[in-house]
């Protein structure tokens, strides 16, 4: 069967490469209200090319705010398997558009690798998967897949799923399933297969300071009132300490630790730190001491100022004191940090350091999302160990945590069904960033993954995953 897989996306590749190209070209950004039609275009795409891959039920579910895409395919059998497949259609802003080297939504193929926004995330691993049903349905010479498969494709990812939790609540009765694909994620590298086993949660915000009710003249007040802009960079200081941990109060108080195994477990992934500079186009490492890079980046969490200001910005100087200065914040949460008690702590932190004369204020955006953790001893782990192992050639299997964010722990909460992470990016994608792209053939191995993943989860069947 691995041959007939690998032979059926080798010679339909190119067909995946068409459509990805069409649909890259649909500027599908959520965060954008002037670009939330092409959203809903995006959706009718992906529900479209659902159809033509054969599913037979193919649905766009509306939310309040942008759609979703829903696909059902049953399995003959009816011991086989439900499998939850979940992605997202949106994409993330391109700018700065300046430090594009070609059009974001103009697919160019450069090489191995096609740029393009939501190239990689996460438009053409979804993509793969619809390559991946036609090759197992290839292989096995069957006109039904051997589990039942629902796609559940979000519309709202980048921009935080605001309406994701209700409609799952809205739909759970469609959604049933023994397990759950998440396909957002990435590997270690081309030749290092691995699987993600959780993803950091988040928590974002922005605090105001205001002090005068108007911009004074800095030779005649300065010196005299409360400044907000040098009273909220105090604060930005005082976010952590000299070891880089955060102190907000409580902060850490639920992190559930690494276990002396996982540790072990990190420390065998390769990780170049030279290239990983690299890709960050940065010249230094830095974060909580006593942790690696790796065990920072998926398994601690973090406090990160995404954007200050306050005050003149313009060209020259205008000697005041500004009214209002302003620090947009974000807390990446790792497993059983909860997302109120982390804006409970932010809330008394602020307080700690307003001083007199100055008014604070801090706005949520949104409620935060918790963090995922998945374990690795699972059948549904084990599965898709082995499905990726077929599809790259290889023996070993390395599980890593990501730092990025997304609704899975929701997944989790409403569906209670066990979850793997099947996902192809590449550390050097560029995604969120100027100039992404993704590598081909990563997508062509994550076809293959997939197809060899519903044959393992098959042969499980449905009693496998109560184990």
């Amino acid at each position: 069967m691995t041959n007939d897989v690998r032979t059926f996306v080798a010679d339909h590749s190119a067909e995946l490469l068409t459509d990805l190209d069409a649909w890259l070209r649909i500027p599908g950004i959520s965060a954008q209200p002037e670009y939330h039609p092409e959203v809903a275009r995006s959706a009718e795409w992906f529900a479209e090319a659902c159809r033509r891959t054969g599913f037979p039920v193919v649905e766009i579910w509306p939310t309040a705010g942008l759609p979703a895409v829903y696909a059902e395919w049953p399995s003959d059998d009816p011991d086989a398997p439900t499998v939850l497949v979940y992605g997202h259609h949106d994409v993330q802003p391109v700018d700065p558009l300046e430090l594009w080297h070609t059009k974001p939504f103009e697919p160019t193929v450069d090489g191995p690798v096609l740029r393009a926004r939501g190239a990689s995330d996460d438009k053409g691993q979804l993509l793969f998967h619809l390559l991946g049903v036609r090759a197992h349905l290839a292989a096995t010479g069957a006109a039904n897949p051997a589990v039942t498969l629902k796609f559940l494709i979000e519309g709202e990812e980048e921009s935080g799923s605001p309406n994701f939790e209700a409609l799952l609540a809205e739909r759970r009765d469609r959604l049933d399933c023994d397990v759950m694909v998440i396909t957002d994620t990435g590997m270690l590298a081309e030749d290092t297969p691995s699987a993600v086993t959780g993803m950091r949660g988040m928590v974002p915000a922005m605090v105001s300071f205001h002090g005068p009710d108007l911009d004074l003249h800095s030779g005649v007040f300065g010196g005299a009132v409360p400044n907000p802009a040098e009273a909220l960079t105090r604060l930005v200081a005082a976010l952590h300490d000299a070891d880089g941990r955060v102190q907000v109060p409580g902060f850490y108080d639920d992190v559930l630790d690494l276990t002396d195994t996982e540790r072990e477990l990190l420390a065998r992934v390769p990780f170049d730190e030279a290239a990983f500079l690299a890709n960050a186009k940065s010249r230094a490492l830095t974060g909580e001491a006593g942790y690696t890079t790796l065990e920072r980046l998926g398994a601690r969490p973090t406090a990160e100022v995404n954007g200050l200001g306050g005050g003149y910005q313009g060209t020259g100087s205008k000697t005041i004191v500004p009214s209002d200065a302003f620090v947009k914040l974000s807390f990446r949460l790792v497993a059983n940090q909860r997302p109120a008690a982390i804006r409970a702590g932010v809330e008394a932190f602020v307080a700690e350091h307003t001083p007199p004369g100055i008014q604070s204020t801090v706005h949520w955006e949104g409620e935060g999302v918790e963090a995922c953790l998945v374990p690795i001893d699972t059948p549904a782990y084990q599965a898709l160990s082995r499905a990726i192992c077929t599809a790259f050639d290889a023996e070993l299997i390395l599980p890593t945590r990501e730092g990025g964010s997304g609704p899975e722990a929701g997944l989790q909460k409403a569906l209670q069904a066990p979850m793997v992470f099947l996902g192809v990016g590449l550390p050097d994608d560029q995604i969120h960033a100027p100039n992404e792209k993704v590598t081909l053939s990563m997508l062509y191995k994550g076809a293959e993954a997939a197809a060899h993943l519903w044959r393992e989860f098959a042969e499980l069947g449905r009693a496998g995953f109560k184990n």
